[in-house]
């Protein structure tokens, strides 16, 4: 509210905005207004008019959970992780019967770097939902990070049931029966994806990926090169590093390391990027600290 300190910090993934879908007691028609104003304004990047929006729905209401919720995140979007958490709280306090706070907490620990408290949040939060994509998306990354890939599979695989239109999903799945060894369960995976969601880009790398395991290194790059005109550019910077992954299979020291320079143009520090440059180099007897 007014009087707290900014400074930049970007929104965390998975972030939900949220528009005052359910309370315990009805709402003044003016609060909800002004929560949605305020969840438009943040998600376009105008957190002092989202902050103001989202105070003035909590005058209007001050047991307003949800823009409790989005005051929290907008201190969480300039990194004052205390104020944050004080707003988390008093949504949970507010209603624990709503998923949203304890998926906000989560996000919190998340960005501190707390994984066993986030998991216990998302956790939470899927207590009280569990079609709760967000907080399910969120739990199965822990999981994958923390090396429990076949926890983090069941997750994944109810993603794709209660959300079945969630990129996550389908990635997350299949990277987990990668990691298990169950190559033609990924294929599947895939499949079914791509059949659901269509060829969006993340499950389309993931497809490229298999074909490298394969050896199939021409079909990996065919299949990479629109990509490296995407508008985004980390994405971009995923396919200029598998590209190279594929130049390198082929043998082509040269022609890889252009695919490296371009994947590092794209992403900056990606550590992908990184990782595609240094194993050009080194395949071309460069130093690769160069």
């Amino acid at each position: 509210m007014p009087g707290r300190k900014t400074r930049s910090w970007a929104l965390p993934a998975a972030c939900v905005l949220l528009f005052g879908c359910k309370a315990p007691v009805p709402l003044p028609p003016k609060a909800v207004e002004l929560n949605r104003l305020g969840a438009v304004a943040l998600a376009g990047g105008d957190v002092e008019t989202a902050e103001v929006r989202f105070a003035l729905a909590i005058e209007y209401h001050p047991r307003f959970t949800e823009a409790w919720v989005n005051l929290g995140l907008v201190e969480m979007s300039r990194g004052n992780l205390v104020l944050a958490k004080k707003d988390f709280e008093k949504a949970r306090d507010l209603n624990e019967d709503l998923p949203t706070p304890h998926h906000a907490l989560g996000l919190l620990f998340d960005k501190r770097g707390q994984t066993t408290v986030a998991e216990h949040h998302y956790r939470e939060a899927l207590k009280v939902d569990p079609g709760f994509a967000p907080a399910r998306a969120n739990l199965g990354r822990i999981l994958f990070q923390r090396g429990a890939f076949d926890d983090a599979r069941e997750q994944f695989e109810r993603l794709t049931e209660v959300a079945p239109e969630s990129t996550e999903g389908w990635a997350g799945l299949t990277e987990s029966l990668v990691r298990l060894g169950r190559e033609d369960d990924a294929d599947d995976t895939l499949a079914r994806g791509r059949a659901r969601i269509g060829d969006v880009p993340d499950l389309l790398i993931l497809v490229a990926r298999q074909l490298l395991r394969r050896r199939a290194f021409e079909a990996a790059e065919t299949l990479l090169a629109p990509l490296t005109f995407h508008a985004d550019s980390t994405r971009q910077s995923a396919a200029w590093s598998w590209i190279c992954v594929a130049r390198l299979g082929e043998g082509k020291a040269e022609a890889a390391l252009v695919a490296a320079r371009e994947a590092l143009l794209a992403g900056g520090g990606d550590p992908l990027a990184t990782y595609a440059m240094r194993a050009a180099l080194a395949s071309r007897g460069a130093p690769s600290s160069r």
